[in-house]
């Protein structure tokens, strides 16, 4: 049975391999909560421009095809999904192809609104709230969000567990693929990787994830108890 609050909306934000997903699906279906992978959002749409042969060395070309595919965000922590034009894309998404490209194809402005504008318009569908995961949820998409964690750890335990996630990668190839995913995000001009200034930062690198968990569930109900939820803009 969840142990459901009153809405609230959770922006959790961080670099990958930091446990954003896992806890953040955890921590929604604890609390009764909706859940959104922005991340996936933008892995969608690369793979759609990828299976569409459009050249992502041209922003331009890019920007002109954003509005184009129908991308659909199931929200249930439980079972979340996602799909393009129809087709169920949580799978092809998850490809060593589409990682190495999301961050040309999401650093492109056009792309960024069409996303932000989604991502917006679904939490404030969420009733009972939602947890919202990503890179810019706190600083650019919710900024008026009642809860907003950072979540870090160090490139090695990073590297880690991405090369797990991803069944036989290379240790040292999946560190320098971070590493490079990490400049290029926190260097675009567009919302980049940042931390908002009112966000709780959590190092998850000595921590489990069960612990991770516990903890930002104990942070969304101190928040609750001190009535940080009121009237909100989504916005």
């Amino acid at each position: 049975m969840s142990d459901t609050v009153e809405s609230v909306i959770v922006a959790i934000d961080g670099p990958a391999g930091t446990g954003k997903s896992s806890t953040s699906k955890a921590v929604a279906a604890a609390l009764g909560l909706s859940y959104l992978d922005t991340g996936a959002q933008y892995r969608a749409i690369t793979w759609w421009m990828v299976s569409k042969g459009i050249d992502l060395s041209d922003p331009a070309r890019i920007a002109a095809v954003a509005d184009q595919p129908a991308i659909v965000s199931g929200t249930d922590p439980a079972a979340p999904t996602i799909t393009v034009d129809g087709v169920d894309a949580s799978g092809p998404i998850r490809t060593q192809e589409v990682s190495s490209k999301v961050s040309a194809v999401s650093a492109v402005p056009e792309v960024r609104t069409r996303i932000t504008d989604l991502q917006r318009e679904i939490a404030a569908a969420a009733v009972a709230g939602i947890v919202v995961e990503g890179r810019d949820i706190g600083t650019t998409v919710l900024p008026d969000a009642d809860l907003k964690i950072f979540l870090t750890a160090s490139a090695e335990a990073r590297a880690a567990r991405r090369s797990g996630e991803l069944k036989g990668a290379d240790l040292a190839a999946t560190r320098e693929a971070l590493i490079k995913r990490d400049a290029a995000d926190s260097s675009r001009k567009t919302s980049p990787l940042a931390k908002a200034d009112d966000a709780i930062e959590v190092d998850t690198t000595e921590l489990t994830l069960q612990q991770v968990i516990d903890h930002v569930i104990a942070l969304v109900r101190s928040r609750r108890a001190e009535g940080a939820t009121g009237t909100r803009a989504v916005r």
